[in-house]
């Protein structure tokens, strides 16, 4: 195998864990620093970076977060950037520490501190290498054993800067690494003492250090390494790379390659002796070659033996080149981890792989550097979830050049796997995944689906590129239908004999659960639309219907008088658990926080039930009828809407109020949160849907769309849409990016007073006072 494989395979094992330590050990820290304990200046980019993620500029650039995922990873980029604030205050402080110039006496640069620290402002941090070079002594070079050790620092250092000038380098916009060669003062400093000196200056600056130094016959190779505000440097030996052998090994090969020609000319007659002279040392180690090979044939163990080839400069070039490739393997792997951990970029030696490794190579030790980048990845997975379909294809598609496609197949599944979770979709035993993802493609997965066709390509696989254009013609023909349409509709459901008030959608998305005047619940079956069960047990005409987000409670509110209660069921099984009686009023509304623990009921006033056990938790008191509450993510604001135009915002575990939103010109009838927690939507009798920013209560924008009163509002499970219903009989989707007006659905002759969105985010559910459900598929 390669050497420069072998030295990244050894690095991988040995420095992957590390990594993906650090990016846990930083998400940890993350979540549980509190805000107030940063320093003044770090509070105000803190306050800045969150009110421009909660305001929502509609029509001027609605920036709002796509999702939870979304939330995460600009709560990530958020700690990078403060981490960059407070390294550069670090930074200016750096040479003012006392010790200073006794640290200097370990300094082992060319280069002064301030000069490094002050060489490069760009927007992202460049990787600095440096480059610690070995001091090699050979016998038999046709030069001075100190000419072989500048020579060595010369063409490595020319090497390395021509790899990462072509692919790292310094102007380089997306992986920025700066190489400071000649900066090393090689014949002084190497070990310990000089990179803790290093760090305790430059902990700053992220630093790699590629340091190589002369063991006998071997060179030990070392990396030192930090990150940006990283506690502890890294340094260790990652390789003990033979140099003599590899100078030896060169001289055999050597004599191999005069063998033939050897051969050829004593086929012409030509004279052996005027031969072996012309070959000199080549002859020379020919001959002492065909001897190793005779005595190992003989059985003798020849290690045992002093066997010393004749070699020149052609053999110390081919060390180089060895060595060149080891250190380009290293810093690019290394350079990749920085910016995939620090600045959110896939690595690009996957790519090169190809390029720079040209013999044949160990499966298994390949297999080793996979699994080295699946550890980083994995320790990714909270803030940039996203990305693993994708970074696994690209090592899939680096490995699809060798003629055992198993390490690239792995990879593939890998990547498969993790796309199906993220569009919740457990592990699928079929032969042919592709035909579940088909089902399950959307118009965003196009690039994802055109690299897997490169990678198909790549390794001839006819049937997997016929397969994955059938699913980028779907998209295409995705991307038309949501070019004239967001929704279609797909199933009408009949069967009440009243009005449908409210509706609710199971978390695993197969159920629809409805309540109507009529004084039936009935359960649906979502797909089909086919009616499952109905629920007419005394329960009086039905305000309101809400299902708990593990799938196992089903609470039900009544709107007559007096039988005015709350009644949780057990959704599976249809049992009655809990009768909550306290309402004096009808109960026009019932949600379960997105916890599981809590029950809010409303009339005038609202309640806070224990849904597990039916205990009453506290009571807030309203001055008029309350229509509609909404519990946050959290579960630590509850906002509920009013006749008397306002909105209120409680803390639903104390019972304490917190705020009043008002703004609306008629009764509020329905509150939606977004899944980011900053964000409310209302619908009211005034005909508006108005957006509020829930920390300061200030009001955003308002939608204007509806002729009628606005009846319900919820938002996708994405965070990117709003869906509105109105006594205009309409339903409208919004694009809460944009502001725009996606899509007015028609077809109910009636108010639409409730609408759903199932959790996938494809089918939009609507009831109507003309009695029926409908089913509306999103494109």
């Amino acid at each position: 195998m390669e050497q420069g494989l072998r030295l990244l395979l050894q690095l991988v094992l040995e420095f992957a864990p590390v990594i993906a330590s650090l990016v846990q050990k930083s998400n940890e820290v993350r979540q549980e620093t509190n805000k107030d304990e940063y320093p003044r200046h770090i509070q105000e980019i803190i306050h800045t970076v969150s009110g421009a993620s909660q305001k929502l500029s509609l029509l001027g650039g609605f920036e709002e977060e796509k999702n939870q995922r979304k939330e995460q990873q600009e709560l990530a980029v958020f700690y990078r950037q403060t981490q960059l604030q407070i390294a550069t205050q670090e930074q200016e402080t750096a040479l003012k520490l006392p010790e200073v110039e006794k640290i200097f006496d370990s300094w082992p640069l060319r280069l002064y501190p301030s000069q490094i620290l002050n060489s490069v402002t760009t927007e992202r941090k460049p990787l600095k290498i440096f480059l610690a070079p070995p001091k090699v002594k050979f016998d038999n070079f046709d030069t001075r054993p100190e000419e072989i050790s500048t020579n060595i620092e010369l063409i490595l250092a020319e090497g390395l800067r021509d790899f990462l000038g072509k692919h790292y380098s310094l102007q380089n916009l997306v992986r920025p690494t700066e190489f400071l060669a000649g900066a090393w003062e090689s014949k002084r400093f190497h070990s310990e003492s000089s990179i803790k000196a290093l760090f305790g200056i430059l902990k700053t600056e992220p630093v790699l250090i590629l340091e190589s130094e002369a063991d006998g016959d071997y060179l030990n190779f070392r990396i030192g390494y930090w990150g940006i505000e990283q506690e502890h440097y890294y340094y260790k030996t990652i390789s003990r790379i033979p140099y003599r052998e590899i100078i030896q090994q060169s001289a055999k090969n050597r004599a191999l390659e005069w063998r033939k020609i050897r051969d050829e000319l004593i086929a012409l007659g030509e004279n052996l002796e005027e031969i072996s002279y012309l070959g000199r040392e080549n002859a020379i180690n020919l001959a002492l070659l065909e001897k190793e090979e005779k005595w190992k044939a003989k059985g003798i163990d020849v290690s045992k033996l002093s066997l010393q080839y004749q070699v020149n400069r052609q053999d110390f070039e081919q060390l180089c080149q060895v060595l060149i490739t080891c250190h380009c393997l290293v810093a690019g792997w290394v350079a990749d981890v920085y910016h995939l951990v620090h600045h959110d970029v896939p690595p690009f030696l996957p790519d090169l792989l190809p390029s720079l490794i040209n013999s044949p190579v160990d499966l298994q030790s390949l297999q080793a550097i996979a699994e080295g980048y699946q550890q980083i990845y994995q320790a990714l997975e909270t803030e940039r979830r996203d990305w693993i379909p994708e970074l696994a294809l690209q090592l899939a598609h680096s490995f699809s050049h060798l003629s055992d496609r198993s390490l690239a197949r792995q990879q593939l599944e890998y990547s498969i796997k993790t796309w199906l979770q993220l569009r919740q979709i457990g592990a699928v035993q079929v032969n042919n995944p592709l035909q579940i993802m088909r089902s399950a493609a959307r118009i965003e997965d196009t690039e994802y689906f055109q690299k897997l066709r490169e990678y198909f390509a790549a390794i001839g696989d006819i049937q997997g590129i016929t397969q994955v254009e059938e699913i980028l013609y779907a998209i295409a023909n995705l991307k038309i239908k949501r070019q004239e349409n967001y929704a279609y509709l797909s199933h009408t459901l009949s069967g009440h004999i009243g009005k449908i008030t409210s509706l609710a959608i199971s978390p695993d998305g197969q159920i629809i659960v409805s309540g109507s005047a009529d004084k039936t619940i009935k359960l649906w079956d979502l797909n089909t639309g086919k009616s499952i069960r109905t629920l007419n047990e005394n329960v009086g005409e039905v305000s309101s219907v809400a299902i708990s987000p593990d799938g196992n409670f089903l609470a039900i509110g009544s709107c007559q008088h007096p039988k005015s209660n709350v009644k949780v069921w057990h959704l599976a099984t249809g049992k009655l658990l809990h009768t909550l009686l306290g309402h004096q009023k009808p109960v026009n509304f019932v949600t379960i926080s997105p916890d599981g623990l809590i029950l809010a009921s409303g009339s005038n006033k609202i309640k806070i039930w224990n849904l597990h056990k039916g205990d009453r938790i506290c009571t807030l008191w309203h001055a008029s009828s309350v229509h509609a509450a909404a519990i946050s993510a959290d579960g630590s604001i509850l906002a509920s809407a009013s006749s008397d135009s306002k909105i209120r915002l409680w803390n639903p575990r104390t019972g304490e109020p917190l705020r009043t939103l008002s703004g609306h010109t008629g009764e509020v009838h329905s509150v939606a949160i977004h899944p980011n927690g900053k964000v409310l939507f209302s619908g009211s009798a005034d005909n508006t849907i108005k957006i509020w920013d829930l920390d300061s209560g200030k009001m955003l924008h308002t939608f204007a769309g509806h002729s009628d009163e606005v009846k319900s509002v919820t938002i996708s499970p994405d965070g990117q849409t709003l869906f509105s219903s109105s006594a205009d009989n309409a339903i409208k989707i919004w694009c809460l990016q944009s502001g725009e007006l996606l899509q007015t659905l028609t077809g109910h002759s009636g108010t639409v007073n409730a609408i759903a969105v199932s959790p996938d985010g494809k089918f939009i559910v609507s009831g109507s006072s003309d009695q029926t459900i409908k089913i509306w598929q999103v494109v």
